[in-house]
């Protein structure tokens, strides 16, 4: 069983047969994959699911907390089940491939005192950008 579809049944999340489908599109370690990329994926696995089930489910494991909203730069936003791993986002400038990267040290502690103009800071996320192998 994948690492979300676990999470999902330790909440006590009700599994349909189209939430589970979601759930398996989206396992993995580097997946970033648009609402479309999902419903394209789950069509393959549940011929009947449909775009509007998809979108729900997503944002429904973004509410709960299972899986990450990533946008970058204008592009459609992505879905990252790696929600209770702490890691940063590696993007291609020029194709939009996104990794998952575990930089040393806290980025939390990166921030001075003196910038956080009397903010609590309780998260940061970091992006690292660039170029990826194949547009290099």
């Amino acid at each position: 069983m994948s690492d979300l579809l676990e999470r999902l049944r330790t909440r006590g999340w009700r599994l349909t047969a189209q939430r589970r489908v979601v759930a398996e599109v989206l396992d993995g370690d580097h997946v970033h994959l648009t609402a479309d990329e999902v419903h394209a994926r789950a069509i393959a696995r549940l011929p009947e699911i449909s775009r509007a089930t998809v979108y729900n489910t997503l944002g429904e494991m973004v509410s709960i907390g299972e899986v990450i909203e990533v946008a970058t730069d204008g592009r459609a936003k992505r879905y990252d089940p790696n929600a209770h791993r702490p890691h940063q986002h590696l993007v291609c400038s020029r194709c939009g491939t996104i990794r998952d990267v575990h930089p040393l040290g806290d980025p939390l502690a990166a921030l001075p005192s003196g910038e956080r103009f009397g903010f609590t800071v309780t998260d940061a996320e970091v992006t690292y950008r660039g170029l990826c192998p194949d547009c290099s």
